[in-house]
């Protein structure tokens, strides 16, 4: 996928390193940094590459062009490009935002979070954890992002019966402490 992006993504890497910021491959993908501290990287999709900002929600995105990565994403932002000419067009202003985003950095700005801790449990889930006390154990002792990983999965389903497979198909993986990703 990441042949599919070539172009594109020595030219972020190149705006993103003019900048003065450091490299480090992490996770796979290269990540950029300010004095240690984690602050973007550049990433390859299917149908796309972008350029993320981990502390994007701190940005003023004078140009509209942050969007959230998912759903569920809190202090991240993310520019998608589908094409190189997208990436020549934008240049002066993705320097702008990295020098906004070191900016952010140094100031010490912290994103404010929300509380994720208190999980609306689907009642299918709850159901189980009446039949099956070990797994409600087992469910618990996950991190809290892997539990909330979890929920969002089975709550994305509409209907019942999909929620019950989901947690069931699940229940291998939450007994042997691993989340959805791992």
């Amino acid at each position: 996928k990441v042949h599919l992006w070539d172009e594109a993504l020595s030219l972020l890497r190149r705006i993103v390193l003019d900048c003065g910021l450091d490299e480090e491959l992490k996770w796979g993908q290269p990540v950029y940094m300010y004095n240690g501290h984690n602050m973007m990287m550049i990433a390859a999709f299917k149908d796309n590459c972008v350029l993320s900002f981990f502390k994007g929600a701190l940005m003023a995105d004078p140009n509209k062009i942050l969007t959230l990565p998912g759903e569920n994403s809190q202090a991240s932002r993310v520019i998608r490009f589908t094409n190189l000419d997208q990436v020549i067009s934008l240049q002066s202003t993705l320097t702008s935002y990295v020098q906004e985003a070191i900016e952010v950095e140094k100031s010490g700005k912290k994103v404010e979070l929300r509380d994720n801790t208190k999980l609306d449990l689907p009642e299918e889930l709850l159901a189980i954890f009446d039949e099956d006390p070990a797994f409600e154990n087992a469910f618990r002792a996950l991190t809290p992002g892997r539990q909330r990983g979890y929920v969002i999965f089975f709550s994305g389903a509409k209907q019942s019966a999909t929620k019950i497979s989901r947690i069931e198909k699940s229940m291998d993986r939450i007994f042997n402490g691993k989340g959805m990703q791992d």
